[in-house]
């Protein structure tokens, strides 16, 4: 006889189907579900069987994706989805050797990066692949815009996206306030990326987050009793006055 009604690997998918979590915004929940990231460290072939270029026959593809660890500084900066991997090497390179267990992990650099939209440098550490995808994107802030929360992979990243995302949607003044036609020209440079402030504001928030904002929204302060009685009474004296018969004198004119 199981001990729970329901499996403990389906507690963290229910829990969003009940209480507090339910009544947060639907495309918050939309952003919550996984998606498999843009392989960085493996190249998928895609296909379960191939012709073996040496013997000619189809033979079975192993193709297993390669599992990535990705410590806690990754979130810190910019990785572009690259982490640790573990595995072996041989000894002095020799196959007949012992193996001995091996992490590798990228080269992660500290650079200054520009943002228009925010118009403030940020020293971030990053990897040379995330140089090359931001140079791909044509700059900064089509790289983090662009990106999905999947392949950033960094609470800097998603604060960064958030950050933009709610400057896009407000168009407020303090951006380049002495060169409005600069400004204008950025907002208009980035107007793809636009999206209601309603909904800019829960981009990148974790879980707990969301739901302390959520709660937030819910709660109202206690209104004074003596403020509901003051109401009551204005209206009961108002209606008493509509009830009350108006009487009108009549003028008499002299003939």
């Amino acid at each position: 006889m199981p001990l729970h009604k329901y499996p403990p690997k389906l507690w963290e998918a229910m829990k969003l189907k009940q209480g507090i979590y339910a009544r947060l915004p639907k495309h918050y929940l939309k952003s919550l579900e996984q998606k498999e990231p843009t392989p960085v460290h493996w190249r998928p072939l895609g296909v379960r069987h191939r012709i073996s270029p040496k013997t000619g026959v189809k033979e079975r593809v192993q193709d297993v994706p390669i599992p990535v660890y990705y410590p806690p500084q990754s979130q810190d900066g910019l990785w572009g989805g690259e982490g640790w991997i573990s595995g072996f090497r041989y000894a002095n390179n020799d196959k007949m050797s012992n193996r001995l267990k091996k992490v590798w992990k990228p080269q992660v650099l500290s650079r200054e990066l520009y943002s228009e939209i925010l118009d403030h440098k940020f020293t971030i550490n990053v990897t040379p692949r995330t140089l090359d995808l931001i140079d791909a994107a044509f700059g900064f802030d089509f790289y983090i815009l662009k990106t999905s929360k999947d392949d950033l992979n960094s609470r800097l990243g998603m604060n960064l996206k958030r950050a933009m995302l709610l400057r896009l949607a407000r168009r407020d003044t303090e951006l380049y306030p002495d060169d409005p036609v600069k400004r204008e020209t950025v907002y208009n440079k980035y107007k793809q990326f636009e999206i209601p402030e309603e909904e800019a504001e829960w981009v990148g928030l974790t879980l707990d987050e969301a739901v302390e904002k959520q709660r937030l929204l819910e709660h109202k302060e206690p209104e004074p009793q003596f403020k509901a009685l003051v109401e009551k009474l204005v209206q009961e004296l108002e209606l008493k006055k509509l009830l009350e018969p108006h009487v009108t004198e009549k003028k008499c004119s002299d003939g």
